[in-house]
């Protein structure tokens, strides 16, 4: 019964704190939303299943002690500015491709990422989702898995749950309020989200280098 309890402590403080970090506006948020406008809900949750297996992969080579290795200046460094120049290439890609959007379903007019593969790019090109885990993930982890596989499992599953169903909840409703935004302010729309992720791949940038100086 004790071990009941602590599992499910560990689930539900998992999710909570997986929730705090997903309410935060990012890359992959803005992503979705300029996605789930033009393709619908679906989005969302298969943004997050390319999200989810890449922090699987993750988690697994935490446990088995790379997170030592990645957790230093000069590395953090490099994936900043790789992170930065991914985000600032989205970014372009989606605000030069905004002038030919119209809010339609059709398959020729899907041009960009897979939503799958966009969860995964999208979460490698923010270099704050490695800090996070390879810090504060690392040491959730490492607690967890004092409770043997069911510890881990446990922690994954909330984690993942939290974003799961923020991210269905944001991509349902862009997906519904597209009945009432014409093709005109779906433009602005997505130049906004371009113009996001370009922002974020400045600030990743500057980050980058920053990291590098002082290394």
């Amino acid at each position: 019964m004790e071990l009941v309890l602590i599992l499910l402590g560990i689930f539900s403080s998992s999710f909570l704190v997986a929730l705090s970090g997903a309410l935060m506006p990012g890359p992959l948020l803005t992503y979705t939303v300029a996605e789930a406008a033009r393709r619908g809900f679906w989005v969302g949750p298969v943004i997050i299943l390319g999200h989810g297996v890449l922090e699987l992969g993750l988690l697994i080579l935490l446990l088995l002690g790379i997170g030592a290795i990645i957790n230093q200046p000069l590395i953090m460094g490099v994936i900043a500015l790789a992170g930065a120049c991914i985000l600032f290439w989205l970014g372009y890609e989606l605000f030069t491709s905004a002038r030919h959007a119209r809010l339609s379903f059709d398959a020729e007019d899907v041009k960009t990422l897979s939503p799958f593969w966009a969860g995964i790019i999208m979460s490698l090109s923010n270099p704050y989702w490695l800090i996070w885990w390879v810090t504060l993930g690392l040491g959730y982890v490492l607690f967890a898995s004092q409770y043997g596989l069911w510890g881990v499992v446990f922690f994954y599953v909330g984690h993942i749950l939290a974003d799961l169903g923020w991210y269905s909840l944001v991509s349902l409703a862009v997906a519904q309020g597209k009945k009432f935004i014409s093709d005109r302010v779906y433009h602005g729309f997505m130049v906004v989200c371009a113009l996001f992720l370009m922002i974020f791949g400045c600030y990743f940038g500057y980050q980058g280098v920053k990291t590098l100086v002082g290394a």
